[in-house]
């Protein structure tokens, strides 16, 4: 529920404010990091490395202890996970690398778990951080443009390395100089084109992430002003905002891996 004392504006603020630690004049200064670039956005940190060890243990602790036969639940639903990206693999990598597979899994759990988080009620995580001096925790890291656009560089950084291994220098300079149009007239063209092409990548991936988790977060946090009637509505919202939730961290996968193979392939 909506603090007493606060207007709706001030409580959607609150809740859309992250806990940032930032260096001003030699000292580190909390919450007042405002236009600061190297400010680090504390909360997104730290529970996007949480989900990634939730993650790492639940995932080794299962493979230690698989068994052959009837599985286990949890078992059984990490076979299913691991199959089904397998097969994502399968039918869209053209390419041959051991690295896709792993990336993939790991980016379409990870996706997930941080997605997730955004079924827990807004007041839950922040109220009890509160009462411990914790003015500001956003808990979905998702929801930071910088942990969307951070993983999206990767990926952005991965594309162009296997450009250039697959294809040599001089073959990722021709895809961005001699395309669409293959005469040494339409250079400057080409790689206007191809590199705008190129850039948006990662761009397009980070936002589409980010803005859908920020939109259904912002969704949750007005249904809290509700009072008493937040209950119903959470749930109702929760059940269609977890095919959100699912289908982001999917896409994202996928995208990973049509651009990983688009850059195994020569044209």
């Amino acid at each position: 529920m909506a603090a007493e004392g606060h207007s709706a504006g001030e409580y959607i603020a609150h809740h859309l404010q992250n806990l940032t630690v930032c260096r001003v004049d030699g000292q580190w200064v909390w919450n007042e990091c405002h236009g600061n670039f190297y400010a680090i956005n504390v909360d997104s940190m730290f529970f996007s490395v949480v989900l990634g060890l939730v993650f790492l243990t639940l995932f080794r602790m299962v493979a230690v202890r698989a068994t052959r036969g009837v599985p286990g639940r949890l078992q059984a639903v990490i076979e299913m996970t691991v199959g089904f990206v397998d097969q994502s693999v399968r039918e869209t990598f053209h390419g041959d690398s051991k690295l896709i597979a792993p990336l993939a899994l790991t980016l379409f759990v990870w996706v997930f778990f941080m997605n997730l988080m955004d079924l827990i009620p807004v007041d839950w995580l922040p109220g009890t951080a509160a009462l411990i001096g914790v003015p500001y925790l956003k808990v979905v890291p998702t929801t930071d443009v910088n942990i969307t656009f951070a993983m999206a560089l990767s990926v952005f950084v991965l594309i162009v390395f296997y450009s250039i291994k697959i294809k040599g220098i001089g073959g990722f300079a021709k895809e961005l100089t001699l395309q669409p149009f293959n005469h040494w007239a339409a250079i400057p063209f080409n790689l206007v084109l191809e590199g705008v092409s190129l850039l948006a990548k990662p761009i397009s991936l980070s936002l589409r992430l980010f803005g859908n988790l920020y939109a259904g977060e912002l969704i949750f946090i007005l249904i809290a002003l509700m009072g008493l009637w937040q209950l119903p509505f959470h749930f109702i919202w929760a059940v269609f905002h977890i095919l959100i939730i699912v289908l982001q961290a999917f896409i994202f996968m996928m995208l990973t891996i049509v651009y990983l193979s688009l850059a195994h392939e020569g044209h």
